[in-house]
Parts: C-alpha cells; sequence; structure tokens
C-alpha cells in the first residue's frame, strides 16, 4: 500500500492521537447546531489550524455526521505550494494522520485520470494541508469512507466542473476546502467575505475576485455544478480569526456553507 504521510500533524493539529481525537469530539460538541432542509450534496469548509478554524469547520462536520448512505466523499483544494494546470490526484492507495489511515477511492481516481486535465503528483500533495486537515474531520463523523483528493490549480472551473461532475452521483458528497479573505483588518474582512458568501448564495461564481477566497477554484467549480443542478444554499458560519483566536488587525476569513437540493 502507498501511503501519503501528514505534513502538517503538530502543526495545524495535534499530532497525538487522544489529543486530537479529543479536541475534535469538543469542537463538534460545541459546534452550533444549524440544520439545512435539503439534502446536502456539496459542503465548503475552512483549512487552517483548528485553534483559528476549527469550530467554523465543526459547524459543517456536525450536519455531515447526520447524513447517510455516502460511498464516496470528492476532496477539493487549493495547492499553496506547487503550481499545477490540473486537478492533481495524489497517486497513493492511502491518506495517513494521526488516527490512522482513509483510503483513496482508487477505483474513482482511475476515472477521473481518463480526463486530460487531471493528473497525479505526490509532488503536489506533499507539502499541502487543505486537505489534510479535514482528513481527521472525516474520521470521525465518516470513518471508513474512501475519499477522492484533488488541488487545484490554475485550471479553468467550468472544465473543472464538467469532470467533478462526472464523479459526483448520489452516494457521494463534494466537500470544499477553502478559506475567504486573507490579512485584511476584521472590519474590511467582514465586508469581503461577506460580499464571498452572498455571491455563493446566488450561485455566481463569476463574482469570486482573487482576494475573495484562496481556494476560489474549488468553490467556482462547486457553485458552476449547484447552478447546473438547482441546488439551494445554507450558509452555516461565517467568521475570522479575530472571533475565534487572533487578533483584529490581519485576519483570515472561514465560512461553513451547504449546497444541495
Amino acid at each position: 500500500m502507498t501511503v501519503r504521510h501528514p505534513a502538517v500533524a503538530g502543526m495545524f493539529y495535534p499530532a497525538d492521537p487522544d489529543q486530537l481525537v479529543s479536541d475534535l469530539r469538543h469542537l463538534l460538541a460545541t459546534a452550533d447546531v444549524v440544520e439545512a432542509d435539503f439534502g446536502v450534496k456539496i459542503l465548503v469548509v475552512p483549512h487552517a489550524g483548528y485553534i483559528y478554524s476549527g469550530p467554523i469547520a465543526a459547524t459543517a462536520y456536525r450536519l455531515l455526521a447526520e447524513l447517510e448512505g455516502l460511498r464516496r466523499i470528492v476532496m477539493l483544494g487549493p495547492s499553496h505550494f506547487v503550481p499545477t494546470s490540473r486537478l492533481e490526484l495524489p497517486g497513493v492507495d492511502a491518506l495517513s494522520t494521526p488516527l490512522g489511515n482513509v483510503e483513496v477511492d482508487v477505483g474513482a481516481a482511475a476515472e477521473a485520470l481518463q480526463h486530460r486535465l487531471v493528473g497525479e503528483s505526490r509532488d503536489v500533495h506533499r507539502r499541502e494541508h487543505s486537505l489534510e486537515v479535514q482528513l481527521p474531520f472525516l474520521q470521525i463523523v465518516t470513518p471508513g469512507v474512501p475519499v477522492l483528493p484533488l488541488l487545484t490549480g490554475s485550471i479553468d472551473p467550468v472544465a473543472a466542473a464538467d469532470i467533478v461532475e462526472t464523479l459526483m452521483d448520489g452516494t457521494s458528497l463534494l466537500l470544499v476546502s477553502s478559506d475567504l479573505s486573507h490579512y485584511l483588518d476584521a472590519t474590511a474582512a467582514r465586508r469581503l467575505d461577506g460580499e464571498t458568501v452572498a455571491a455563493m448564495r446566488r450561485l455566481d461564481p463569476d463574482a469570486l475576485g482573487r482576494e475573495s477566497a484562496c481556494g476560489r477554484t474549488g468553490v467556482q467549480i462547486a457553485l458552476h455544478i449547484a447552478r447546473r443542478r438547482g441546488y439551494r444554499v445554507a450558509v452555516l458560519d461565517l467568521r475570522n480569526s479575530a472571533d475565534t483566536a487572533g487578533t483584529p488587525d490581519r485576519v483570515v476569513g472561514y465560512c461553513a456553507v451547504a449546497l444541495g437540493a
């Protein structure tokens, strides 16, 4: 078995398994309970260190824990470190965390690789945290469900949506990892993040600019799919790092959003 090993355990989240489980259960137990009055097909969650974005992410994961019959979770996150012009798979059988391995859906990966805009690169995935920080949450709320982890680069969102949509059926969930604005003061961040979430409510991917979200491409892919399918939107949480563990002069924005029908 080939395995992608964790890059940010002990930095973005605890490396000790017992502490990690304790922190996750606390985040889930204390998260706001927000119901979506539709079947959830897409979730947008943040990807910072748990002390900053964990409470916001937990709002979405608490909702995910209630879903039944999931066969696959398609994951989209930005590649922060290695440029790419494709959707990149890690080329491994499993993704490791301090809680064990999360299986990669190798059948879905083989299907995805039939598309010319999908590739495999262990190098692109090696240091990346945007998908890794989601895995421990998934191990708690959807244990045993395989994932299809895709990192995005400078790819056309419409072309990528065409591919991702083929990988989503009635038993799949699309999990999009994205923070919002970066390093504005809290007042400016709330204004820009509010505009970003308003665009998500309208299913308007073209309204998102470069400053809207670090995972903008993944969010745009999700919005294109949601618009095609007539999905509805529920904003579960919208905050920034000044609301959790940071100072208000230089913040990062976070949201948890559900889409579905």
